[in-house]
């Protein structure tokens, strides 16, 4: 049996006839207070660079596949989507879907005012349900009905610059070799709060674009591939680059493909999102410090309060080592009771945050509309038990102070 534990279970933290000192008060609000915080500069980040990485990724793709300099038809740097191609990526075990992709630079023009964009082709399942989450007004079109391939979705910055709403039809000015024009219908009107895509890009048909520039219905500008986790990307990246050498190599193909990715599209936003970790480093730092510094003076005063406890011991047979032990246990009981209310705090906090974003944020600044969090149930184990082990490893060194006190003299001064 373990008596050190089973004393310090029957023990209060109390002094005397109170229900609670002050001291411990203190240690169990400053635990709760920095586990709370500590879980939720966790879940913000982990929110936020879900967010940014969602959207950063939702408007390129995960791997993008162009034709080689070397290997460009003589017209244009066109990619022709081949049964060989087509097959190819159809046998790569990581790719959940691939479509071919076109932009070309348009004017959309009012009676008032015009407006430069990219009109860029939606023609997978990634984009189309990228867009549908940031929809704000009308809908998606399905550009395989004949119906709707005259019909586009543009940014809310473009609707407020034109004065555009759904189910308006503006003139589009096409730039290529000559001018053509255009009387699409604005089908749905996004808002992914990303300005430097908002302002620029539209999305319509593949089927248009390729009308347009006067494109075989298998030609396009690049491969959108979408992997089945975009954790891999990098990995991923490299595994089809060496496919394609392989392929090149057997005949399979006969044109070389370059391979890029949206980290290195978008290397800029996930340098930034990297720089978020360092910051929850420094917060979790600061704030195991703090619950720390305060159990130790909890622990101190504990000490002194149980005076008498410990010289009643002590001319009981009770070596040093056993009390100590008690102490210690007595401080991570503190400490539980702190940990135990800042989870459960903070946890439904963040949950109601997550369901109903009852937080704002400026969109200019962060992109975003709101605070977005995700509570990850690994990170939140992990926490507590790297709280619970630093503080214990943190009350072994004052638990010290036990052997300074003289057992004749905590007797005689409780007497």
């Amino acid at each position: 049996m373990n008596i050190s534990l089973f004393l310090a279970k029957r023990m209060s933290p109390a002094s005397g006839d109170r229900k609670s000192s002050p001291a411990i008060k203190v240690a169990v609000t400053a635990v709760a207070l920095s586990v709370g915080v500590m879980l939720a500069a966790i879940a913000v980040v982990i929110g936020f660079k879900r967010e940014i990485r969602e959207k950063v990724i939702g408007f390129n793709s995960h791997i993008s596949m162009y034709l080689a300099s070397d290997a460009m038809e003589e017209e244009n740097n066109l990619l022709t989507m081949t049964p060989t191609l087509n097959q190819f990526l159809k046998e790569q075990p990581f790719i959940l879907d691939f479509s071919l992709e076109l932009s070309m630079p348009a004017v959309l023009k009012t009676s008032e005012d015009f407006k430069g964009i990219y009109l860029k082709s939606m023609n997978g399942n990634h984009t189309a349900k990228f867009l549908n989450d940031n929809l704000e007004e009308g809908h998606i079109p399905d550009f395989n009905k004949e119906s709707e391939r005259e019909k586009i979705v543009i940014s809310r910055i473009a609707a407020n610059e034109l004065g555009l709403k759904a189910g308006d039809k503006i003139d589009t000015y096409f730039i290529n070799d000559n001018i053509k024009v255009r009387r699409l219908e604005v089908a749905g009107i996004f808002n992914s709060h990303f300005d430097t895509y908002d302002k620029v890009m539209v999305y319509g048909s593949l089927g248009l674009i390729q009308n347009v520039a006067g494109l075989k219905e298998n030609q396009g500008t690049s491969v959108h591939i979408t992997t089945d986790d975009d954790n891999k990307i990098d990995t991923y990246t490299s595994r089809l680059q060496s496919s394609i050498i392989e392929a090149l190599e057997s005949g399979l193909l006969y044109r070389h493909y370059i391979i890029d990715n949206v980290r290195n599209q978008g290397s800029a936003y996930f340098s930034w999102l990297e720089l978020l970790d360092t910051n929850v480093i420094v917060i979790l730092t600061l704030m195991t410090i703090v619950a720390i510094a305060t159990l130790i003076s909890g622990m101190l005063i504990l000490i002194l309060d149980k005076k008498r406890f410990i010289g009643l011991t002590r001319s009981l047979g009770a070596s040093i080592a056993m009390v100590r032990r008690v102490f210690v246990y007595l401080a991570l009981k503190v400490a539980l009771i702190g940990m135990a209310i800042g989870n459960i705090v903070m946890l439904a906090l963040l949950y109601c945050q997550d369901r109903y974003h009852v937080i704002p944020l400026d969109p200019e600044a962060y992109y975003i509309d709101f605070v977005p969090v995700e509570i990850n149930w690994w990170s939140v184990l992990a926490l507590n038990a790297g709280c619970f082990i630093i503080i214990y490893l943190s009350l072994i060194i004052p638990s010290r102070f036990v052997a300074k006190i003289s057992p004749a003299e905590a007797m005689r001064d409780n007497e």
